[in-house]
């Protein structure tokens, strides 16, 4: 709850709108609320700019949607991130509006449709097999409030792929840019423009590729100064900082 918020529920209580008891109850949640297996953290938004999120991968179908559910009355988006289709299922009984995008294996509540970003943001991917990440990725930035275009299957075993979409690439803002195999892409990329690249390595490669181990590292020792990096797979890591990014 912002001051705004505060001040606004000081003047309902004053006009007899709203009770002194449930004032109380609602400034409770302040800083968090504790659920007994979670401790929900409503104030994030207004340390970091970004409401909290949840990780479904672990929790039960009933704790994601307890969550969820919370968090969705405060009125923001809700973005759960590697959820699957039987926390979905417990969601959806609790909070109307609410929808499950397979390839990114997210749930997410999108009531706020402004654009916070002063740019576009370009998800790129090296291969299919890499698009799971990069759909984790776009629906963060998307649900962040970021115009957000994707690029899939332009990598480096075919770079004249990649080479026509250079228009698109320099309209960009910011690029994340996800790769498996040796992790290439990020560093041709980020040779091509002359803004932030997040690169993300992906855990699709061959017995060598250590699970994204080979392209974490590739990755780390880009000659491209403009590229950083974030862990394996994580999708949703890149989607944020990138989101900040296009905020400045």
């Amino acid at each position: 709850m912002n001051p705004e918020a505060i001040r606004k529920l000081f003047e309902q209580v004053r006009r007899g709108r709203v009770s002194p008891d449930d004032a109380v109850a609602r400034l409770q949640h302040m800083p968090f609320e504790d659920l007994g297996f979670a401790k929900v953290d409503h104030h994030r938004a207004l340390r970091v700019g970004m409401p909290e999120v949840i990780f479904g991968q672990g929790k039960t179908p009933a704790q994601v949607a307890r969550i969820f559910a919370n968090l969705a009355r405060h009125g923001r988006n809700v973005l759960a991130t590697r959820a699957d289709r039987k926390q979905f299922a417990a969601v959806k009984k609790s909070v109307r509006g609410a929808q499950y995008r397979e390839l990114a294996r997210a749930i997410v509540l999108q009531r706020d449709h402004r654009k916070y970003g002063k740019g576009t943001i370009v998800v790129v991917s090296a291969g299919t097999s890499d698009i799971p990440v990069a759909e984790e990725a776009l629906v963060t930035a998307e649900l962040m409030g970021n115009d957000v275009q994707h690029l899939y299957d332009v990598g480096v075993a075919g770079v004249h792929r990649l080479l026509a979409n250079r228009e698109r690439l320099a309209k960009a803002r910011v690029l994340i840019v996800c790769a498996g195999m040796e992790g290439a892409l990020p560093s041709v990329v980020g040779g091509l423009v002359g803004v932030p690249v997040i690169a993300v390595p992906t855990s699709v490669g061959y017995g060598a590729a250590f699970q994204g181990v080979a392209a974490l590292l590739g990755m780390m020792n880009s000659c491209a100064s403009n590229v950083s990096v974030v862990n394996i797979d994580n999708g949703f890591g890149a989607g944020y900082v990138a989101s900040l990014i296009n905020r400045l």
